[in-house]
C-alpha cells in the first residue's frame, strides 16, 4: 500500500490571477517535531549573500538547495545537493498531495522572529511560465504575506506546523510573497519549497 494513498485533499483558497490551496497537515510517517529536529540536524545549512538593487546582503535566514539541477536567483547560483532519504519522503508526500512532480527543494531555516524573507516572486525562467510550488512548513507559525503586483491587494495566511501551501497557475507572475520580521518571541521554523526545474 502506498504510504500517501489516503492523503487529505487540499482546500482551494480563492484568489484572482493565480492558484492557491492549503492543507493543514500533510500526511507523514513521523510527528512534525521529529521532522523539524531531523531537518535542523541533517541539513548542511548555509548563510548566503544575495544581490538586491545592486548591493550584496546577507540573507536573514539559513538555507540549503537539494535536487537534480542547480538554481539561480538574486545573483546567487545554487549547486544542488542530493535528496536525503528524509527529503525524498517529504517530496513524495508533497507530490501525492498536489499532483505535481518536483525535482528540487529550497529549504529555509528561520531561527527566530528576526529571520525573514523579503517580498519576491518565484518566477525564474527555469521554473517555467506557470510554476507549481509546494510550500511545506515545520515549527513556529509565521504569517505568509501575498501582495498583488498591480492592485496592491494583500492576503495573509498563517503557515502552521505541518501545513502545505500550494501555489500554481499565474500566481508567481501576478503576486509577490514574503515573511516579515517580528519582535514577538518565536521558536524555529523550517520551510521547504518543492519545485520543478525544467
Amino acid at each position: 500500500m502506498d504510504l500517501f494513498s489516503e492523503e487529505a485533499a487540499l482546500t482551494p483558497i480563492p484568489i484572482r490571477d493565480g492558484e492557491l490551496a492549503f492543507l493543514a497537515q500533510l500526511a507523514l510517517p513521523w510527528p512534525n517535531e521529529a521532522v523539524l529536529a531531523r531537518l535542523v540536524e541533517e541539513t548542511a545549512w548555509r548563510a548566503e549573500t544575495v544581490v538586491v538593487y545592486g548591493k550584496r546582503h546577507l540573507q536573514p535566514r539559513l538555507s540549503a538547495w537539494h535536487g537534480e539541477k542547480g538554481y539561480r536567483y538574486a545573483g546567487l547560483a545554487l549547486a544542488p545537493l542530493p535528496f536525503t532519504p528524509l527529503l525524498d519522503t517529504l517530496r513524495r508526500a508533497a507530490q501525492a498531495a498536489t499532483g505535481h512532480p518536483y525535482n528540487s527543494v529550497l529549504l529555509n531555516y528561520y531561527r527566530d522572529g528576526r529571520d525573514s524573507m523579503g517580498m519576491h516572486s518565484d518566477n525564474e525562467p527555469e521554473l517555467g511560465p506557470e510554476p507549481a510550488i509546494a510550500s511545506l512548513s515545520f515549527g513556529a507559525t509565521r504569517s505568509f504575506i501575498l501582495r498583488h503586483r498591480r492592485s496592491g491587494e494583500t492576503l495573509k495566511l498563517a503557515l502552521t506546523d505541518g501545513s502545505l501551501l500550494f501555489m500554481g497557475g499565474a500566481l508567481q507572475a501576478n503576486w509577490l510573497h514574503g515573511i516579515n520580521k517580528t519582535s514577538r518571541p518565536l521558536g524555529a521554523r523550517i520551510n521547504l519549497t518543492f519545485r520543478n526545474i525544467v
